[in-house]
């Protein structure tokens, strides 16, 4: 299975995930008396729309590259991720105004069932973050990524909506409102998943050289290479799922232009064979000065 097929099954999971899950929140702070988990199904609801934005923004971003971009369309992806954040932030926003209202409206204690039903959606969202972060992971998706942190924020939502109840449930008449205020604290730790997932997604949309690991392993690589002295310089750029490498490569300075030409083509086939992620590979040739005097 290739990345893209592997991040689109993924998506399609969480697709299904949070419309199952919207629905049996929804239903269940309904009869159950809990605003947290009503909160927390308006939550899951935003991440359907989410993942469905994910999913357009990797099926888009591995279009080949055409005329007008020939890097290909990586770039959409990381902007799919900005408006992901902006669904996560808008979830937290609605979480803190419902929360806020409803520890200022009577209301009557959370019924027992809902922690059982709480407790199974913990559970289930943490297997859910898990999986797709995974995923996320092998195919170098940031906008996958994003979605598996919409797991993890659901699954803080849904412990605090517990917390939340089982005080109520515990001290009884005069702590109904503790559910609410558990929402409002969730709602806290949203806005900081937020940051965690908009920094990377900046980061490649500015270009920021973040993959030092990447270059250790291409400067590994290339002394594989007959001829290839050395590697003065490596750039990388990343785009969707693709790292786009820059290289200053060096070579004895008594080799002919073409005699350049064909390591540096040689170096290129060889990065791209071992190292599956790379993407355009833009070699510079420099001669190596001190081997001309020799």
């Amino acid at each position: 299975m290739s990345k893209t097929e592997t991040a689109i099954k993924a998506t399609y999971f969480s697709i299904i995930s949070n419309t199952l899950l919207a629905l049996i929140k929804g239903i269940s702070g309904y009869f159950g008396n809990s605003y947290a988990m009503i909160a927390d199904a308006i939550e899951s609801t935003a991440d359907i729309f989410a993942s469905l934005l994910v999913l357009f923004g990797i099926k888009y971003s591995n279009k080949p590259a055409d005329e007008n971009h020939p890097y290909g369309h990586g770039r959409a992806e990381p902007l799919i991720t900005f408006i992901v954040v902006g669904f996560l932030i808008t979830s937290a926003t609605i979480i803190a105004y419902e929360s806020i209202h409803n520890i200022n409206t009577p209301h009557n204690l959370p019924k027992p069932f809902t922690l059982f039903v709480l407790g199974a959606i913990i559970l289930w969202k943490e297997y859910s973050f898990q999986t797709v972060l995974k995923k996320s992971k092998e195919t170098n998706s940031s906008s996958l990524k994003a979605d598996a942190w919409h797991h993890r924020s659901d699954a803080i939502t849904s412990v605090a909506a517990f917390i939340g109840i089982s005080i109520a449930l515990y001290f009884g008449k005069g702590y109904e409102a503790a559910d609410d205020w558990a929402a409002l604290l969730a709602s806290g730790f949203i806005l900081y998943n937020c940051y965690k997932i908009f920094r990377p997604a900046l980061g490649e949309i500015m270009d920021e050289h973040l993959y030092h690991e990447l270059e250790d392993q291409i400067k590994k690589v290339a002394a594989t290479v007959p001829n290839v002295l050395a590697i003065e310089k490596c750039f990388i750029r990343k785009a969707g799922m693709k790292y786009h490498v820059d290289l200053h490569l060096m070579v004895d300075g008594n080799k002919t232009v073409k005699e350049g030409h064909d390591i540096a083509h040689l170096l290129k086939d060889t990065l791209r064979a071992e190292l599956n992620e790379l993407g355009h590979v833009l070699i510079h040739v420099e001669p190596d000065f001190e081997s001309i005097h020799r």
